[in-house]
């Protein structure tokens, strides 16, 4: 057995600064930039969002079935995140381009393009590295150690992510003292190429020195819809992926809100002054500080009382502190919602940790099932979810608000300093509910999942035994 050492720990964990980074650079800047500085209208913003996603319903699966066909010096997964690598950089750069042509439509057509290129880009990192996470290793509690250093530094890379990008834009943003006009144009282009530097050396580190214990044949079946569809055939599979799929969308949708809900309900009097705050920054680094400070608990807890169970103690715990946001008045203490970001904190660490740890585990059912382990293909589907998931979030929150009465830039240069009453309501209502609704969800398919530890293990075992052997146990899955 391979040696596991930290430097091959930290070289594994470090794309994910990417995964994570961007994911929140999305979900906290995105749909702010395209309304406030390009100027489009939530409807659009929508479409665009899911456009996107069908783009994505053929690449991923495609990727994964590539990455697993790939014969290379560098093994089936780490060439792709070299190859990639530098295109992050252009990728971030003109998703955050600040066009600005004087039709709308052409807006949209660019913004389009842009972030089609970007999850493209996205697929090419994202699907081989997903792979490499259940064949870093064959055991099961270093596979669990290497994605939790993965997860940490995805949580570490979403606290830089949620305020530093905000801050950079902020100090370089300009106004005009005569007429009000904003113009973040030259913020948002240090900005991106700042992370996109940044992202692109972290996913080369993880692709020059990473090492895969887990080396399998490459395979050589056909491109077809039956064989990218393969792995849905496997239903602790779909029970993952409908887990990870609500935990997704709620994370997207609490995310993309939650700068909107701060800034034009938390401290709507300072914003309606024309002044800024640090308390949405504040609030959000608590958030995601807690996540990592959870981790050690979560790990406790599944050790104890297992995976799922770790799950649902999350997803309760959120739901409940997403709800007292009801309660909250505007204009109050900041130390509230300081409080709350932290409970909520809290709360999703036990379900954003979990999918990571049971990944190997449904692949090696997978392998049980179908005698080829289907990392790549798998990996295609599970990133297709994250990002539809993120899409769909934003995009349903941004056409529930859009008809709410949501003001965006449009034609105009001033700054929108506040929002009617309609659209802070549905603000509100969708932050406290959407956990309830995704992660309700979430919680009773948790109670289907039947891979527990001792499950894991017949099931490794299992795999080299005969085919009744096999059957009996797939069966109890």
């Amino acid at each position: 057995m391979a040696k596991h050492t930290l430097r091959k720990k930290l070289a594994f964990a470090s794309a994910d600064i990417f995964g994570g980074g961007s994911f929140n650079i999305i979900n906290f800047l995105y749909p702010g930039f395209l309304a406030l500085t390009v100027g489009i209208n939530p409807f659009w913003i929508s479409f665009v969002m899911l456009v996107a996603r069908g783009w994505d319903a053929f690449t991923d699966p495609v990727m994964g079935y590539i990455s697993d066909h790939t014969k290379s010096k560098m093994g089936k997964r780490r060439i792709y995140l070299v190859i990639s690598s530098p295109l992050v950089l252009v990728g971030m750069f003109f998703l955050f381009f600040p066009y600005s042509f004087s039709s709308e439509g052409l807006k949209v057509i660019a913004v389009l393009l842009s972030y089609l290129v970007f999850t493209t880009i996205q697929t090419s990192i994202m699907i081989p590295y997903y792979s490499l996470s259940s064949e870093i290793s064959s055991d099961y509690q270093e596979r669990a150690s290497y994605n939790s250093y993965r997860l940490g530094f995805s949580i570490f890379a979403s606290i830089i992510c949620v305020a530093v990008p905000g801050i950079i834009v902020s100090l370089l943003t300009k106004t005009d003292p005569l007429t009000g006009a904003i113009d973040a144009s030259l913020g948002y282009k240090v900005m991106s190429l700042s992370f996109g530097l940044l992202f692109g050396l972290a996913v080369l580190f993880t692709g020059l020195f990473t090492r895969e214990e887990i080396t399998t044949p490459t395979l050589t079946t056909k491109l077809s819809f039956k064989e990218l569809a393969k792995p849905l055939k496997l239903r602790p599979f779909r029970q993952y992926l409908g887990m990870f799929l609500v935990l997704q969308m709620s994370m997207a949708i609490m995310s993309g809100l939650f700068f909107f809900y701060v800034d034009f309900y938390i401290t709507k009097d300072i914003t309606a002054g024309g002044g800024s705050s640090m308390v949405g920054l504040i609030a959000a680094a608590l958030m995601f500080s807690m996540q990592i400070v959870a981790l050690p608990m979560y790990i406790f807890i599944i050790s104890k009382k297992g995976k799922t169970f770790a799950y649902r103690f999350g997803a309760i715990l959120w739901i409940v502190t997403a709800l007292f946001l009801l309660f909250i008045p505007a204009n109050a203490n900041p130390f509230i919602i300081y409080l709350i970001g932290a409970l909520m904190g809290l709360g999703i660490s036990g379900p954003g940790l979990v999918p990571h740890t049971m990944y190997g585990d449904v692949v090696d059912a997978g392998q049980l099932k179908f005698k080829d382990r289907l990392d790549g293909q798998m990996s295609g589907f599970t990133n297709f979810i994250n990002k539809v998931a993120q899409a769909v979030g934003l995009a349903l929150v941004m056409a529930i608000i859009g008809f709410a009465g949501f003001q965006s830039k449009d034609s105009t240069p001033l700054e929108i300093v506040s929002q009617p009453d309609s659209a802070m309501l549905a603000i509100r209502l969708i932050m406290a509910f959407a956990p309830l609704i995704f992660m309700g969800i979430g919680i009773i398919i948790s109670y289907k999942y039947k891979i527990t530890s001792s499950k894991q293990k017949e099931i490794s075992e299992a795999i080299h035994l005969d085919r009744a052997t096999q059957e009996m146990l797939l069966e109890s899955l």
